[in-house]
């Protein structure tokens, strides 16, 4: 889809949302309940639990998936050999799929201009990094290997001939493409890496009550659940994935605070895409701050009151914020929501 395509399909939304925001906020007797059974239904016509597979994973197999988490951990691939794929995006120790850094560090320890997106769920999304840039998780892989500021190789041969060096990824390589010629590419490279990450599928409470466990949500987080529909933050955060699915400008209502990123703009020359962000998926959003593309809130509730406020003219008072974020953590993968404590530690800290 090329930028005029987003720019006419944001419009459309724009348009949309006083309706889609007046909508939510009238509020029937039915509506208001926190019983399990009428949220659930009213819920599930906006959400819906994430699909078993990411797309292209049934052309994954095993042995490409293996390798593709050698590579992803693997450091020889940064040009001083100091940073891996894990480096900025941790899936190790029950992380969250980021580094809890505003910015994070290159292998040379220049910080980037902005944050490190999550990879869990991340095959699921429209496309990759907060512009859009990458149309797959194949291209998405390409893209940090080579970049200066981040693991910084010269070009795809040096990358291909450190991994050479190594006869076990020859032997992996030769196995995960049996029909190839010459099985160590670099497009081979990223499209097992691309396999491992399909692999990053999450599974939390929340979908367990979409599908029907009325105790999979404490009445807390089913009156933020609440809160969020209400509020009228379904207008972006919608589908399996809530998040991840459209582009939106970064202060519709109110300017956000950085006007130097130009978001897609810079990329596109879009004068109309100037501030307009890839929506992030709150799948896992728990385990993911410092939160917005430039690591600007530190908190799950600051990242909650300032959406609301810029983008929705919503001043949420501390409960109905409080709440909301309540529901957002039952979004944690029911695994790696064990480091949320001290993830938000870490963060609340800055």
């Amino acid at each position: 889809m090329n930028g005029l395509n987003h720019v006419s399909i944001m419009k459309s939304l724009l348009l949309a949302l006083p309706s889609l925001f007046i909508a939510s906020s009238v509020v029937s007797a039915e509506d208001a309940t926190l019983e399990p059974k009428a949220l659930r239904e009213r819920a599930g016509a906006i959400f819906q639990p994430l699909p078993d597979k990411m797309p292209g994973a049934d052309a994954d197999t095993p042995a490409m998936v293996k390798l593709g988490k050698d590579l992803y951990f693997e450091k020889r691939l940064s040009k001083n050999s100091t940073q891996s794929c894990n480096s900025c995006h941790r899936v190790d120790e029950n992380r969250g799929g980021v580094d809890n850094e505003p910015t994070s560090p290159g292998a040379f320890g220049e910080r980037g201009g902005r944050n490190s997106p999550t990879t869990l769920n991340a095959g699921f999304h429209i496309a990759q990094f907060w512009d859009g840039r990458a149309a797959t998780l194949e291209d998405q892989a390409k893209g940090p290997i080579l970049n200066p500021g981040e693991m910084a190789m010269p070009d795809e041969a040096t990358a291909v001939a450190r991994i050479k060096e190594v006869e076990a990824y020859t032997k992996a390589f030769a196995e995960a493409f049996p029909d190839a010629k010459d099985p160590v590419t670099y497009n081979n490279l990223a499209e097992a890496i691309a396999a491992f990450e399909r692999t990053l599928k999450t599974n939390d409470r929340f979908d367990d009550f979409l599908k029907g466990d009325d105790k999979a949500l404490t009445e807390t987080e089913r009156r933020g659940l609440l809160t969020f529909l209400n509020t009228g933050c379904i207008a972006c955060h919608l589908g399996p994935t809530m998040g991840g699915n459209l582009y939106q400008k970064m202060g519709l209502i109110e300017p956000y605070a950085n006007t130097t990123d130009l978001g897609r703009a810079a990329l596109t020359k879009n004068d109309a895409e100037k501030f307009f962000f890839k929506v992030p998926s709150l799948r896992n959003v728990a385990l993911t701050g410092p939160y917005f593309h430039d690591g600007g809130a530190k908190t799950l509730e600051d990242a909650v009151s300032t959406m609301a406020r810029i983008q929705l003219g919503k001043k949420l008072t501390e409960t109905e914020t409080a709440d909301i974020a309540a529901f957002l953590r039952s979004l944690s993968d029911k695994e790696r929501s064990k480091a949320t404590p001290a993830t938000e530690k870490k963060t609340a800290a800055r």
